[in-house]
């Protein structure tokens, strides 16, 4: 039988985010509370703000573009304390957000904007060559192209936000509200598929919302917004991407529904991380097991206070039970679990605060408002205990992949369950664990890589006859990483130079976390089943069993982290 949240049930009010977070009745902390602050610039927006700037930002994108409902803002931008009111005010206009990657190349983002039907793009100026030509190649023109940060366009030709926002007789628009909130959709974020291409994700203001709270259960009971050290309530540290899920709903929603504080970094590094830790104290934060396990051996902790940190909550792949020992027995910092996925808005598990240290491993209990079944490959429901893959069904599951029919068939089925594509089990007490993917998307980092993009792209270069990529997993980053296997060209030595030149030439084509940090192998052919498909577990296997004699070897080539 299929698995019920042990959490008790409740009702999700059919309404849409801006009424849930802005016409709250029941909200307890006051309109002046910080929510948002930069970690360096020191910038902040308090609850009051960030709704009064959402509202000019979106009548600004009604009076500028004839804003309609559906219409689709991008966002291209590193993490910023304005991305919340242009989110918010996208929403207020009746739009709908796609964020992407701000490591994108100008071709990547190009796809996104024109698969999504963006309708104007956001970025900051850093990134505004890019963005450019992006837009460009969808025929968006720079009157289309809008700057947020601190940084503003010397020439004045890119319009900044604020600008935006300041609209001569913008009191005559009004909101656009969302008539079926289970239906209407509040963001496009695009997870990559086996197929190469990434997929737009279709979630609408009734996933998030029903996340939101679903979240509150576990999370909600452990932070607060007053209370603390210095009686201003919880601080959460900010790092992982505003443009995922992940952080959209976990960070920038739960922020506000909470009234804790969010001191916002726009790029990790393990310094910074700590001395905002330090000077912020800073009680909670989401991370990755790379970050963990940095935290485990870098000696830069050391020289750090990070004991105002009460829980740190990681996601994207397991951690062993050693690696959470270790940072507790280093710098006495408590670590627990969850799992989750973009279609799934995106958490659906998570371990509890006084479970952190029991059960290392598992992704924790099932959230409440969901169902969830492990399946054998013929789609047979497996007993507790056994090995098949996650399906999941709930409030939080998504609508659908945009412009792709067959893809939303093959991931839903007809009674509401989506198939996660991990593999796992659960044990007798209603922990859940995840030890593999029936996907073969390569995770680093939490970042996904699809390696049918890869090796599109690879077999595009003259010296490359033919190439396969899968992922291995690195003790040393606590990460998967992209590995080449190639069948070069006529005429192309096996050589650690000619090796270089095709991990600098892929380089130059895809972001930064789809790079060949596992290196090339030269072979002699590619293993196919009949139908052609590549036979990557045969690779995967092979890797595995000669990791150590190929880091000896000159043919892989260790790319620069």
């Amino acid at each position: 039988m299929p698995v019920e949240s042990p959490y008790p049930s409740f009702e999700v009010p059919d309404i849409d985010i801006w009424t849930f977070l802005f016409e709250n009745n029941n909200r307890e902390y006051p309109d002046d509370k910080v929510i948002y602050i930069d970690s360096v610039t020191k910038r902040s927006y308090s609850y009051a703000q960030v709704k009064e700037t959402a509202i000019t930002f979106g009548t600004g994108l009604k009076a500028l573009f004839s804003w309609r409902k559906g219409d689709v803002l991008a966002l291209y931008t590193p993490n910023s304390i304005d991305t919340p009111a242009v989110t918010w005010g996208t929403h207020w206009a009746g739009g709908v957000l796609s964020p992407a990657n701000p490591g994108y190349t100008a071709e990547e983002l190009a796809y996104q904007l024109k698969d999504s039907g963006a309708k104007a793009l956001i970025t900051q100026l850093p990134f505004l060559t890019t963005a450019r030509q992006a837009a460009r190649m969808v025929g968006l023109g720079d009157d289309r192209i809008i700057l947020i940060g601190d940084q503003r366009d010397p020439t004045g030709a890119i319009k900044h936000f604020t600008s935006i926002r300041n609209i001569s007789g913008a009191t005559r628009y009004r909101r656009t509200k969302v008539k079926e909130p289970k239906e209407d959709l509040a963001f496009l974020v695009y997870s990559s598929g086996t197929t190469g291409k990434p997929k737009g994700v279709m979630l609408t203001h009734g996933n998030i919302v029903a996340n939101i709270m679903m979240i509150a259960v576990t999370e909600g009971t452990n932070v607060s917004w007053k209370g603390g050290q210095d009686g201003k309530g919880d601080k959460i540290l900010a790092f992982l991407p505003f443009f995922h899920i992940y952080g959209l709903t976990c960070l920038i929603h739960l922020a506000l529904h909470h009234g804790t504080t969010l001191v916002v970094m726009a790029k990790f590094d393990i310094e910074s991380w700590c001395r905002i830790v330090q000077d912020f104290k800073i009680t909670f934060c989401y991370v990755v097991p790379p970050v963990v396990l940095l935290l485990s051996k870098h000696p830069v902790g050391e020289n750090y206070d990070l004991s105002s940190i009460r829980m740190m909550n990681s996601g994207a792949a397991p951690l062993t039970k050693e690696v959470v020992g270790a940072v507790y027995d280093r710098l006495k910092l408590k670590v627990k679990q969850g799992y989750g996925l973009s279609e799934t808005s995106p958490t659906t598990h998570t371990q509890s605060w006084d479970d952190w240290d029991n059960h290392v491993g598992s992704v924790g209990k099932l959230l409440p408002l969901q169902t969830a079944k492990y399946m054998s490959p013929e789609e047979k429901e497996v007993p507790v205990g056994e090995t098949g893959e996650l399906w999941i069904r709930g409030p939080n599951v998504f609508k659908g992949y945009l412009n792709n029919p067959e893809g939303t068939r093959n991931a839903l089925t007809d009674d509401g369950f989506f198939k996660t594509g991990d593999v796992g089990h659960q044990d007798a007490e209603g922990n859940f664990y995840i030890t593999d993917r029936v996907k073969e998307l390569i995770k680093y980092k939490g970042f996904q890589v699809a390696p049918a993009e890869l090796e599109g792209l690879l077999t595009s270069n003259p010296a490359v006859n033919d190439a396969a990529v899968v992922g291995i997993y690195k003790e040393e980053q606590a990460t998967e990483v992209p590995i080449a296997f190639i069948v070069p060209a006529q005429g192309i030595e096996r050589t650690p130079e000619a090796a270089q030149k095709i991990i600098s030439w892929l380089e130059k084509r895809v972001a930064n976390h789809k790079r060949l940090r596992g290196g090339v192998k030269f072979v002699d052919e590619i293993p196919k089943a009949a139908s052609g498909k590549i036979l990557r577990r045969l690779l995967r296997t092979q890797v595995e069993q000669e990791m150590q004699a190929l880091l000896a070897k000159d043919t892989v080539i260790k790319a620069k982290l």
